[in-house]
């Protein structure tokens, strides 16, 4: 087995960084190389912008490239929850924003060429109670009728010719897709570099200043300055930007991936090859790989480290999970074990702006892998004077209370959810 990520180890290594020193002036210095910088940077670069992205290891090693693969519309929430938190109009504005998350990434993909293995699945939220089925029900007759008219309602029949295991039916969101992470991450900042950025790796920011409209960005690769920064560092963000680590939970993420199955265990399992996500509050999402691995993942902990036995145990909960769920697959051979960071808010809505001088994109809580691109763009256009698209613009972002970027309570939250779960 490898404590690597599949998404890492099965694609090409990005090779367009800057060499040398990082110096020099920009009109926008981006922190982040994954998906939300990338795709700010190749928007910025393709409207003429000087633009430097500064990644502290290398493209996509972060949440890009450690996710479960999932390129899926709709909300984290249930729209009727986020109707109720946010009301009609914004809740409408953000779920479409995730629909049109999946067409940005699809036409940038055949724009840019790159090979990636893009495609329209459709997402399955599977009920694993019979009282969750009533929830997704629910969540579906609104979601139909005012926003998403492409998606369907599957009972428990309906789904025995999508997988192999007896869930109690689901909601059938059909313009979700999937593609390989690893690939697309580094096509993208193969695109951006080709339109003009620069991109630095192994840069991490290590101080920040801002003297008027200038900014001075020191990193462990030298110094640069410029008029613009946009953070897009997510659940990786370090305390040199305080006012968003007292707001983004970093949640430890989860993921295993099988040994390529057969066409005969494929038939048994997942013959819908779609996306899934359990409906348990500590629930399980999965699909299967380009090279048909299950890729299955899951909250085994609620933190994360980089300790490779730590790592292991939580390959094994998830291991367990995998059999609960498909008991066919109980002694399939797992090839590949890892995990990262998610960045979570409290409420579990993103958020994007402007803010003490700097401009940032963040707090996708799980939905990162679709919206980041499409945010990513749309902050840069905001940078260039475009029209604003924001769909969070003016959403409140109050500081978690008695929070400094540790998330010390995680332990007491996983323990409150699989308590939720066992009762409901």
């Amino acid at each position: 087995m490898k404590f690597v990520s599949y998404w890492h180890d099965t694609a090409p290594v990005f090779s367009g960084g800057a060499q040398g020193p990082v110096e020099g002036h920009y009109d926008v210095a981006i922190i982040g190389g994954g998906f939300t910088g990338l795709a700010a940077a190749r928007q910025l670069a393709k409207a003429g912008a000087r633009v430097a992205v500064l990644e502290a290891e290398r493209v996509g090693w972060g949440a890009s490239g450690r996710n479960g693969g999932h390129l899926n519309n709709g909300l984290a929430h249930s729209y009727l929850s986020a109707k109720a938190e946010l009301g009609k109009e914004r809740a409408s504005a953000l779920y479409r924003a995730l629909d049109v998350s999946v067409e940005t990434i699809e036409a940038l993909v055949a724009e840019e060429g790159i090979d990636c293995n893009f495609r329209r699945a459709g997402k399955l939220k599977l009920a694993s109670k019979p009282q969750h089925f009533e929830a997704i029900a629910r969540n579906f007759e609104a979601v139909h009728a005012e926003v998403d008219p492409d998606t369907a309602l599957l009972s428990a029949a309906d789904l025995k010719s999508e997988i192999g295991s007896p869930f109690h039916g689901a909601m059938l969101s059909k313009k979700s897709a999937m593609m390989h992470m690893g690939r697309y991450v580094a096509g993208l900042a193969t695109a951006a570099a080709r339109h003009g950025a620069v991109i630095h790796e192994n840069a991490a920011v290590t101080d920040r200043k801002q003297a008027g409209a200038r900014h001075e960005l020191t990193t462990s690769r030298g110094r640069i300055s410029a008029n613009d920064v946009l953070v897009a560092t997510g659940a990786y963000t370090t305390p040199n930007f305080g006012f968003f680590r007292r707001r983004i939970i970093s949640v430890g993420s989860f993921i295993i991936a099988t040994r390529p199955l057969s066409d005969a265990e494929i038939a048994a399992t997942m013959p819908g090859n779609r996306t899934c996500v359990t409906s348990m509050n500590i629930g399980n999402y999965f699909r299967l790989s380009p090279d048909n691995r299950l890729i299955f993942g899951g909250r085994a902990r609620f933190s994360a480290t980089s300790d490779q036995r730590s790592d292991a145990k939580s390959g094994e909960i998830l291991r367990a999970g995998l059999a609960a769920i498909f008991p066919q697959l109980a002694k399939v051979e797992i090839d590949y074990c890892w995990g990262g960071l998610v960045d979570m808010t409290k409420d579990r809505f993103p958020r994007a702006g402007y803010h003490d001088g700097v401009w940032y994109a963040m707090g996708y809580s799980g939905h990162g892998a679709q919206l980041s691109t499409h945010l990513g763009m749309i902050m840069a256009d905001a940078m260039l004077g475009r029209e604003d698209r924001n769909p969070m613009k003016g959403l409140e972002w109050p500081a978690i209370p008695g929070y400094s970027g540790k998330p010390w309570f995680l332990p007491m939250v996983g323990l409150y959810y699989k308590a939720l779960d066992r009762v409901r």
